[in-house]
């Protein structure tokens, strides 16, 4: 933490993300409201949000490798402390600036977005406030963490990067936003931290609330004869949804949900379970950790006893030494 303090770059640098990435997510998707397309607008607000983890993760790679040639060139050989300290530190000296960073972008994008008047229906805002801020701070620590498993066990900083772009690809392709995975690749849905994150801030921003539709949004169709709008549409909303707008030429006006759960259940989330993802994605954080300390041990601690030699071993056998002159006359 000292260390961090005293090269505030990588800090800056953090900070900067957060703030500007944040606000310009936010204020493209201002107050996006809860029509089919705001809704459509915000899931998608939810998904450049995660797109910060690679760069948090490139961010940070090149300090790790250069306090870790630090400790194997200096502390380990002294053995001024052990492997796991050093790998607990690191974890540790991360974690306050993430709540900092995630508390910065969680103001910075969850007020200007709109989540807030969601909740405000419900008569829920604190909770799912408080919700929301807990998961956009736990991005930043997976991003820390997921960094750090991915370059612990590996020598080069390049390799460490390809191989957190690749898991930050499968995430994100695979976490239900783009496309619901089906067949071979629906295990990655499950098996995927994003899918819980997505999930959980989806449903604490505009779960449970009122949808409404916009004008464009609304089908106009004619009744059959001898039927009203109602008799008409009636089955169809009490199986499906959806509810009925005034008249317009003498054509019914319909919108296909009231409520956006069922936009929530389209899209493969459940509201009533938020709380839920939201403690799966934290035990990824933890696996994590787990990995972290694993790949270190398995690929970059001695397994042998480095121990000095006794010193009477190092030393050279007593010999006379060798008198080559010739003898005094």
């Amino acid at each position: 933490m000292q260390q961090y303090w005293r090269t505030p770059t990588y800090i800056w640098s953090k900070v900067f993300l957060a703030g500007a990435n944040s606000i310009f997510n936010g204020f493209s998707f201002f107050k996006a409201g809860t029509s089919l397309q705001g809704l459509q607008n915000q899931m998608l607000s939810v998904f450049m949000l995660s797109v910060m983890l690679n760069t948090l993760i490139q961010q940070m790679l090149p300090l790790y490798i250069k306090q870790r040639s630090i400790y194997e060139v200096r502390e380990r050989p002294s053995k001024t402390f052990s492997w796991w300290i050093f790998l607990a530190a690191q974890i540790t000296s991360e974690f306050p600036w993430n709540v900092f960073c995630g508390t910065i972008a969680y103001f910075c994008w969850y007020y200007p977005i709109g989540f807030y008047s969601n909740a405000a229906t419900t008569g829920s805002t604190a909770q799912r406030g408080a919700l929301s801020w807990l998961l956009i701070v736990g991005l930043f620590n997976y991003a820390s963490t997921l960094g750090l498993a991915c370059i612990a066990g590996v020598e080069e900083e390049q390799n460490g990067a390809n191989i957190s772009n690749l898991l930050f690809t499968m995430c994100l392709n695979f976490c239900g936003i783009l496309k619901y995975p089906t067949g071979f690749w629906s295990f990655m849905y499950r098996a995927n931290a994003m899918t819980y994150w997505v999930a959980s801030l989806l449903s604490a921003g505009v779960g449970d609330t009122e949808l409404v539709c916009s004008e464009k949004e609304i089908v106009y169709f004619a009744p059959p004869d001898n039927m009203t709008c109602a008799d008409y549409i009636d089955p169809y909303m009490k199986e499906n949804g959806g509810y009925m707008t005034d008249m317009k030429d003498n054509y019914c006006g319909f919108c296909t949900a009231s409520n956006t759960n069922t936009y929530l259940e389209s899209v493969h989330v459940n509201y009533y379970k938020r709380w839920r993802d939201w403690g799966i994605f934290i035990c990824f954080i933890a696996i994590n950790v787990i990995f972290t300390f694993f790949f270190y041990w398995l690929a970059r601690v001695p397994k042998k006893d480095n121990r000095v030699k006794d010193a009477s071993s190092l030393k050279s056998e007593d010999k006379k030494p060798e008198n080559n002159l010739p003898e005094a006359v």
